[in-house]
């Protein structure tokens, strides 16, 4: 192992590794259970011995986070369990990456390890799509430069804020139905989120295309894989880019700073 990444969002902790430049995720944490500091310690420290029989040497500890409670807290406590001070990805690191925002500190970190990783594979214009908490679309030029993002409720946050506040909808396993026409309540939620959020991405691409011109696009995140009609759109598709674009600001800083 070489690399060890932390993306801490507001729904997970994940965190994977990366050995010989290839990533593979490791743990999944509920970001809830992770304000549970004695939890917190008990599942990394589990993940250390797991990883400890690994026969490449750490280098380097990285953190992604968009939670300012757990940026406060876990830094501390992963360095307690590892040995090894990680690398936090933060307006600092990035400020030499150019980009079309009025205040740094207001685009997560995520989304510019995104778009950094996005560059790199591309070197051109590009769109990240990210399926997470939120449906993020990160826009880049062909230079690098980040010239905005649009931002909308992922789908299992429109889900549960449907469910949650309407008496007699359930919550329902996130699945593309054949038809658009629901016969029955969860096959009616499944065909106005699901088949209504295929729609909002293709609009969004759409109108960024017509702004920006002919660009490539790649998706990110757990559900970019399931839904398929999209598939089409996206000239990749890479669950592990916020996790590479942290490994590539990483290496930048340390270059920078020798």
């Amino acid at each position: 192992m070489e690399y060890l990444a932390f993306d801490i969002g507001n729904s997970d902790v994940v965190i994977a590794d990366n050995t010989h430049n290839q990533w593979q995720s490791l743990l999944r944490i509920p970001s809830k259970k992770c304000t549970k500091v004695e939890f917190f310690i008990s599942e990394i420290s589990k993940l250390k011995e797991r990883i400890s029989g690994s026969d490449t040497d750490l280098q380097a500890i990285i953190i992604s986070s968009v939670v300012p409670k757990l940026t406060r807290i876990l830094p501390v406590e992963i360095e307690d369990v590892f040995g090894i001070k990680p690398f936090l990805i933060n307006p600092v690191t990035y400020r030499a990456i150019a980009m079309k925002i009025e205040n740094p500190h207001e685009i997560g970190a995520d989304l510019v390890a995104n778009a950094v990783a996005a560059y790199d594979r591309f070197r051109d214009n590009v769109v990240v799509v990210d399926f997470g908490t939120a449906l993020t679309f990160t826009v880049i030029d062909k230079t690098g430069k980040i010239l905005g993002v649009a931002i909308a409720p992922g789908v299992h946050t429109a889900m549960r804020s449907l469910a949650g506040n309407t008496a007699l909808l359930p919550e329902i396993p996130l699945e593309l139905p054949d038809s658009v026409i629901g016969t029955n309540t969860v096959h009616a939620m499944q065909a106005g989120i699901m088949c209504g959020f295929a729609g909002l991405v293709e609009g969004i691409l759409k109108r960024i295309r017509k702004e920006t011109g002919k660009c490539k696009i790649i998706s990110t995140g757990g559900l970019s894989e399931v839904l398929t009609p999209l598939h089409h759109l996206f000239d990749a598709i890479d669950p592990h880019l916020t996790m590479e674009g942290m490994k590539l600001i990483y290496i930048s800083s340390k270059k920078s700073h020798k």
